[in-house]
């Protein structure tokens, strides 16, 4: 994910996104872009098209922030988008190394035991801790029962990512698929932005990349995302169709990390789904536990 490159087409990928009727120009005729020429958006940026022509072509070292909201205006950008090439350009001229999220090891971190016992405490709805690269690094039982497929096969390696492109089973989850994939794909590409750095970051993005066309086209597309707050759709193969509001909060504790939290509307179906989730699973974790017994040498 060199910086340039990844410069070069988030800016090109918002211009094409831009029509002249939504920047307020004529639309003239014979026109062989799909959205707004550099020509145009140097004009809505107040700029040469020379100086625009240069940013585009992913020399965003030194540029002032005035210059930066001029072309985010221009492109329309939303507050991700904006938030996406102000990274890019910290990137660009290194000014994000104090900011710049502390590099961590799935394989090495373990949830402190306080902030598994927050997650234990948290009964009525599934509950979760991930990263930027969605690798589940924590859950409360009620989350592993929903996760129930994710955390079934091995080759998932608890990554939201690499199950909503590689696993059939996403496809039955998620009734919604279409939607949570771009979903997922602008969490990862916000991520790059956020972490240009991270080589675990790189690799799931070359794996999913080279295992799945329906990844790799959504990954050009360079959208982004801030992915806080919403309702979704799931269909659990235990209790059936279930909708759900989730909150993502960031820990303030662990920079990077997201602790993400379902819930049903009282006095819905999907309250009641949930819990019977939550009896299934502790019905699970109970023959679990007394097989484990049974296996233990008298």
């Amino acid at each position: 994910m060199d910086n340039r490159d990844e410069v070069r087409e988030f800016l090109t990928s918002r211009r094409a996104k831009i029509t002249p009727e939504r920047a307020g120009l004529p639309a003239g005729s014979r026109r062989r872009v799909p959205g707004l020429r550099r020509s145009e958006v140097a004009a809505l940026a107040d700029m040469s098209v020379e100086y625009y022509a240069k940013l585009e072509r992913g020399n965003l070292a030194g540029v002032s922030p005035a210059v930066l909201e001029a072309v985010a205006r221009a492109l329309q950008l939303d507050d991700a988008e904006r938030a996406h090439l102000l990274r890019l350009a910290q990137a660009a001229d290194g000014s994000d190394v104090l900011t710049r999220p502390r590099r961590r090891s799935t394989r090495q971190w373990t949830p402190h035991r306080s902030l598994q016992w927050t997650l234990d405490a948290i009964t009525a709805g599934p509950a979760f801790v991930r990263n930027g690269r969605m690798d589940i690094l924590a859950a409360n039982s009620l989350a592993r029962a929903f996760y129930t497929d994710l955390f079934a096969s091995p080759g998932n390696q608890a990554n939201l990512a690499r199950f909503q492109f590689l696993d059939p089973a996403s496809r039955r989850f998620y009734p919604d698929w279409e939607r949570y994939a771009d979903i997922a794909v602008a969490i990862l590409r916000t991520e790059a932005g956020r972490d240009p750095y991270d080589k675990d970051l790189h690799d799931l993005v070359g794996e999913l990349s080279t295992r799945s066309e329906e990844f790799r086209t959504r990954w050009g597309a360079h959208d982004v995302r801030h992915h806080g707050t919403g309702t979704k759709r799931f269909h659990h193969p235990a209790v059936g169709a279930l909708t759900l509001a989730f909150e993502g909060l960031e820990m303030a504790a662990e920079p990077g990390l997201t602790l993400t939290v379902y819930a049903a509307e009282p006095g819905s179906p999907s309250e009641e789904r949930l819990r019977l989730l939550a009896s299934w699973a502790a019905t699970e974790e109970a023959s679990v536990l007394e097989a484990d017994r049974g296996a233990m040498p008298s």
